[in-house]
């Protein structure tokens, strides 16, 4: 197999002295997937703007791989970006904010399998708490977090649209943003990365993943490392949402 050095190396920071079973039954296919993966995509063109250094990497791929449903490569995952400087409660706080833009019923086996992978790491849980709200300030905080990040525009959002689903964006304010925008562990342009790649992973969320993409670049994720982005989480995800997480940033940077 003509596996190059950098991909071997490169593999080796993400799984020390791992040796994957692939490499004997699927080698042909590991030869390409590791040498794209790992070497070409790692070096792609340098585009400039806002780099992509290791750890944000792994913060995109862990998010990518929660959009995508991609439980067990998520887990083969998480030792590799805790190699890369993802702590424990970044691990955490990804996984919790995918709660609310992927519901509870596909964040339940990744939340499970961060606690078993924590407490084999001797990491005991639960880990500090990050909260910042109470249930009495929790729409007040989450509002001015919406006004943060996208303009004053979202002052009265809370309490705006029809009647009959005003609700709706009283919860965007008081449980999405209230909830989990307000806590500690990850800024703003953070989340809104994670977020980015929770819409681009799961797909059919384009309108949001638009509006999103632009709020990434009101907090320092300008286009460039976002299409960075986009294209280190291609081989995770595949071309066609990956093409249209291009068209979407292309679209908001209008």
């Amino acid at each position: 197999m003509a596996i190059s050095e950098f991909s071997k190396q490169y593999h080796e920071k993400m799984f020390p002295g791992y040796v994957s079973k692939f490499l004997e039954t699927d080698p042909e296919f590991i030869e390409r997937f590791d040498n794209f993966a790992f070497d070409e995509v790692i070096n792609m063109p340098d585009i400039g703007g806002k780099e992509v250094d290791g750890r944000t990497r792994h913060m995109a791929l862990l998010a990518t791989l929660l959009g995508c449903q991609g439980i067990d490569e998520f887990g083969a995952m998480l030792p590799a970006a805790m190699n890369f400087g993802v702590t424990p409660v970044e691990i955490k706080e990804i996984t919790y904010q995918a709660v609310a833009y992927l519901g509870i019923g596909r964040v339940f086996p990744f939340l499970k399998a961060v606690n078993e992978f924590l407490e084999s790491r001797g990491i005991s849980l639960p880990l500090e708490g990050q909260a910042t709200t109470t249930t009495e300030n929790r729409r007040e905080a989450g509002t001015q977090a919406q006004v943060d990040i996208f303009g004053e525009g979202m002052r009265d959002f809370w309490q705006s649209g029809p009647k009959e689903s005003r609700h709706i964006n009283l919860w965007l304010a008081d449980n999405c943003f209230g909830d989990y925008y307000t806590r500690k562990g990850l800024n703003y342009a953070e989340r809104e990365l994670i977020t980015f790649c929770f819409l681009a992973a799961q797909g059919g969320c384009e309108p949001q993943l638009t509006s999103h993409a632009a709020a990434n670049m009101r907090n320092g994720n300008d286009k460039m490392f976002l299409i960075k982005i986009i294209s280190h989480c291609l081989p995770f995800i595949g071309y066609p949402r990956s093409l249209n997480a291009l068209t979407c940033v292309n679209k908001a940077a209008e």
